[in-house]
């Protein structure tokens, strides 16, 4: 009976030709080439970080620039930038997103048990990099959001195989950098795995006193960057976040209430990712992904700023996914939720820049909306509501011919 769908999964599963790999390094190659020759310091957000690192070297504070929104690792991070020509950096830096990107897109595949060297693999890439805008936006600005679009695969491949110790290492580095994965940590709270949870902790704790004691304004984050973020009065900011709490208002709902309702549908997020977790059901590597999607989307609904291009966070790792049964991504809510970032499309009165967060916010809740429904679905969740098996708690068992 389900002979034609193995036949297409298989017809997927198998290896790319090589005019496929070529058109994808020849995409792959344009793009890095192109935002090369518009700018020379490798994109605007990773300007500001640069210039971070230049205001320490120089004795001033990096925080002194309110738009530098990271914590005191990225500045030290930051560093080698600060002493390569133009020449160089305006090529490296989207080359390095770029590398990123496939990276986190291959650890999604791993987690699947899909070869990288696949048709779907090779194609999956492509469709991402000309039919999701963000992609290339990330690519453009050269945002360190980046380090968390490569290691949260990674962290939830290491996961996959039992290693919970080393995902929280490798979820502690990215928020060392940028808090952006902050919120996975809860995932190591969910499983109980506690000395994974203290090492996520640690490490960040560790890496930003360390390099707070270097800096003329030791607590800048706390007393500048901190405060800053938590009015999101900034008016060049506000136009580019997507979350609720900012998109809201634009259109005449009382902030008081947008932050109300941002909050509660980002509680509501949290609880479906414990749901999902709890009940165990369905493949077990699609508990663990959506479980730590879940919980990063319930982040981005309520947090201030909440940008398009963190939707590249989880939605590689929900496409990676698509060939499973039961995968959020294979719902019609998924690829509704795409339809807003489809590249060369202008949407009546939201083609200007400034309008683009009302087309990032209907994908970041309806995307929310995807995944949720997926982790509370019947086949995700016991009708009993048990607990699983301590096995399951553990680990994914998956075999290691697979990887």
């Amino acid at each position: 009976m389900n002979t034609g769908k193995v036949a297409v999964s298989g017809w997927w599963l198998r290896p790319a030709p090589w005019h496929a790999w070529a058109a994808l390094g020849v995409v792959l190659l344009a793009t890095v080439v192109r935002v090369g020759l518009r700018g020379a310091d490798g994109g605007m957000d990773n300007a500001i970080v640069v210039r971070a690192a230049e205001a320490w070297l120089e004795g001033r504070s990096p925080y002194a620039d309110r738009h530098f929104l990271y914590l005191p690792g990225a500045v030290l991070a930051a560093v080698p930038q600060t002493l390569l020509p133009e020449s160089v950096v305006r090529y490296l830096v989207p080359a390095g997103v770029t590398a990123s990107l496939v990276v986190g897109w291959g650890c999604a595949l791993r987690i699947y048990a899909v070869e990288w060297r696949s048709r779907f693999a090779v194609l999956g890439l492509l469709a991402l990099t000309l039919g999701f805008a963000p992609f290339v936006h990330l690519v453009e600005l050269g945002n360190w959001t980046v380090a968390s679009a490569a290691v949260l695969p990674l962290a939830l491949l290491l996961v996959c195989r039992g290693k919970w110790v080393a995902a929280g290492l490798v979820i502690g580095a990215a928020v060392a950098v940028k808090p952006l994965l902050a919120p996975v940590v809860l995932l190591f709270v969910f499983a109980r795995r506690w000395r994974a949870l203290g090492a996520a902790v640690l490490v960040p704790v560790v890496v930003s006193v360390a390099a707070a004691l270097f800096m003329p304004d030791p607590a800048g984050f706390f007393t500048r960057t901190l405060p800053f973020l938590l009015r999101g009065d900034d008016s060049f900011v506000r136009l580019y976040e997507a979350s609720p709490a900012a998109v809201l208002p634009r259109l005449g709902v009382p902030q008081g209430a947008a932050t109300l309702l941002a909050l509660g549908a980002a509680g509501a997020g949290v609880w479906c990712a414990w749901r999902r977790w709890r009940a165990g059901g369905g493949p077990r590597e699609l508990r663990v992904v959506e479980t730590a999607v879940m919980l990063m989307l319930a982040a981005f609904l309520v947090s201030r700023p909440s940008y398009d291009h963190y939707l590249l966070v989880v939605v590689p790792l929900l496409l990676a996914g698509v060939l499973v049964p039961g995968s959020a991504a294979r719902g019609k809510w998924f690829w509704l939720a795409l339809v807003p970032q489809v590249p060369g499309f202008d949407w009546p009165w939201l083609d200007a820049g400034t309008r683009r967060a009302f087309r990032d916010a209907v994908t970041l809740c309806v995307l929310a909306f995807a995944v949720a429904r997926s982790c509370v679905r019947p086949g995700a969740v016991r009708p009993d509501g048990a607990e699983p098996p301590e096995a399951v708690e553990s680990a994914v068992p998956v075999s290691r011919s697979a990887f």
